[in-house]
């Protein structure tokens, strides 16, 4: 074979390489939950976010770095192997009055900001683990170890989360922390973790009969409002049928003192036989008059079945003063 021949063939075969490098490396595919970043000479550009099919100049003009807009999760915090032994160095921390606690904490993370991410830090994810322990430690530092194993946990979780957060912020790796969640805080020796679990389970107890205790004084509150209530209604209407019923009392009076007023004597008569009506309900009544024009009412009925029959002459002498005995 001519060098002239083996020269074209090796020219033929250069090009055919150069052209399926130039087809296989200007397009590029962005999923849903992708992100893309074209880098031309080194520079990064804007990040493309739209999913699909991309096109670029072909490398090495440009080249495209894919990442995920996924939330990514960092364990920091202790582990156990088979034996049940702790094989997690980095979990034993200080507490603020200088007990050992092994403390399990969860960061919850994602790239905001693609060119940061990749051109600010060479190790974006091990600054936020670095991050990440620095604050935990610093929060647990400055707890004491009650509030650490007990009721201090969420306010321990907050802390850390807001420190995290600023110094992601400060170091400017292109990430944002999305949550801190503090798994657990226990103590390496079992018989102190025993006591204090006695003392949560305590406080919980506690807890309970203090909230029953304020459901009781609420339920009671409530019931001795709703009598109170109930007094001052029955009160309040008791109050208004007394000033009604004195009222109409009040009415009847001045009509009968007007009716008095007209005619004084007959008036009079009237309200004795009323009154006497009203004292005997079941007397019969009987009318005598008498020289003097008196009017005397007894119930001669019922002092008939109280006392013996009187005889003729006993009448008789009745009726002569007009009276009866």
């Amino acid at each position: 074979m001519s060098t002239k021949r083996i020269l074209v063939t090796l020219g033929l075969f250069i090009t055919g390489l150069l052209l399926l490098l130039i087809v296989f490396t200007t397009w590029y595919t962005v999923d849903e939950s992708e992100q893309a970043v074209v880098i031309s000479f080194g520079q990064a550009g804007a990040p493309v976010t739209d999913s699909g099919l991309h096109f670029k100049l072909p490398w090495p003009i440009q080249k495209t770095e894919i990442l995920s807009k996924e939330t990514y999760s960092i364990h920091f915090g202790y582990k156990q192997d088979k034996s049940g032994e702790i094989v997690d160095k980095e979990t034993k921390m200080i507490t603020g009055d200088e007990y050992i606690v092994l403390t399990d904490l969860t960061v919850q993370w994602r790239i905001v900001d693609p060119k940061k991410y990749l051109f600010n830090a060479e190790d974006p994810i091990e600054i936020l683990r670095d991050a990440a322990s620095a604050s935990i430690r610093s929060v647990i530092g400055s707890s004491t170890i009650d509030a650490a194993l007990t009721d201090g946990k969420a306010e321990i979780e907050a802390k850390t989360r807001d420190l995290l957060t600023s110094l992601v912020e400060k170091y400017d790796i292109g990430v944002a922390v999305q949550g801190v969640k503090l798994q657990d805080v226990e103590l390496p020796n079992a018989e102190v973790r025993a006591a204090f679990t006695a003392v949560t389970d305590a406080r919980e107890t506690k807890n309970t009969k203090i909230n029953e205790a304020k459901k009781y004084e609420n339920q009671r509150t409530k019931e001795a409002i709703g009598e109170r209530d109930a007094i001052k209604s029955q009160a309040q209407g008791k109050k208004t049928a007394r000033i009604e019923q004195a009222r109409g009392d009040v009415a009847v009076f001045s009509d009968l003192y007007n009716e008095y007023a007209k005619s004084k004597e007959i008036t009079r008569e009237r309200l004795i036989i009323e009154t006497l009506e009203q004292v005997l309900p079941k007397a019969n009544l009987y009318i005598m008059n008498d020289s003097g024009e008196t009017m005397k009412y007894l119930p001669l009925q019922q002092l008939q079945k109280d006392q013996p029959p009187v005889t003729e002459e006993k009448d008789k002498s009745a009726d002569k003063g007009g009276k009866a005995s």
